[in-house]
């Protein structure tokens, strides 16, 4: 018989592995294609470009250490405000908003968000790197 613990540990894999390695994938085509889209938008905000390499630590190092379980609460964090930044930089004045299939406009930032969200709380269970309680 699997002990409940057993199937969270295993839900909590299924989460990791989906939004980690669904949100590399945006951070690997920022890594082939450039980040000048995310430069123009800071520099248009009025912030030094430097900040658009954020952008890597978002979409690439949070979701290999989601993936991976190693420090997950804090990939998951680092997850989490890249996708405030996301909806703010990208998205402004979509936050009420449907998009062309009916779908609220910012559903996927808010998927990755909340997704995000629950790792930041749970941690990344029996099958991640690191077990720790704290910054796990």
């Amino acid at each position: 018989m699997i002990k409940l613990n057993t199937n969270i540990d295993l839900g909590l894999l299924v989460l990791r592995l989906g939004v980690g390695g669904m949100m590399l994938i945006h951070g690997l085509s920022k890594i082939i294609g450039g980040i000048g889209a995310v430069k123009y938008l800071v520099e248009a905000a009025g912030m030094p470009s430097f900040l658009a390499y954020g952008v890597y630590v978002g979409e690439v190092i949070a979701p290999l250490m989601i993936v991976f379980g190693w420090r997950t609460r804090l990939g998951a964090l680092l997850l989490a405000v890249n996708c405030i930044v996301a909806a703010v930089m990208y998205h402004p004045g979509g936050y009420l908003s449907l998009g062309a299939t009916g779908g609220w406009s910012l559903e996927l930032v808010g998927l990755y968000f909340l997704c995000a969200l629950v790792l930041v709380v749970t941690g990344g269970g029996r099958y991640a790197i690191n077990r720790r309680t704290v910054l796990d």
